[in-house]
């Protein structure tokens, strides 16, 4: 897997696409962002600031206040990985969010989603 290519992209390219996918599915934008809050300690105002500086998914993800200690309950198989065996954890970090928008897209409850 070529990973300094995805470390590169723009988490503002990146957003949309997690909006959209949970949006088709009947979720909300306001559902992702606290997805994306609760994974990395952002608020939603500083969220927005990421967003629109365009900052990388490396930096996005190194400058993100406090990744949840609960992270290393996200398990499962994302783009073909299983999350909880990612080497790189940079890499396991972007497929944590995967995973949890792609749990949101499928309909499970928020509260199993933010591992409460």
């Amino acid at each position: 897997m070529e990973n300094t290519r995805i470390f590169k992209m723009t988490f503002a390219g990146v957003y949309p696409h997690y909006v959209l996918k949970a949006e088709k599915k009947g979720r909300t934008k306001e559902e992702v962002n606290r997805i994306i809050c609760w994974l990395t300690g952002y608020s939603p105002e500083s969220l927005q600031q990421q967003i629109e500086k365009k900052s990388t998914l490396e930096s996005f993800f190194a400058e993100a206040p406090l990744f949840h200690p609960n992270a290393s309950k996200i398990t499962g198989v994302i783009c073909g990985y299983r999350v909880e065996e990612i080497k790189d954890p940079l890499m396991q970090k972007i497929r944590y969010l995967d995973k949890l928008i792609d749990e949101l897209a499928k309909g499970k409850a928020m509260e199993k989603i933010l591992r409460s």
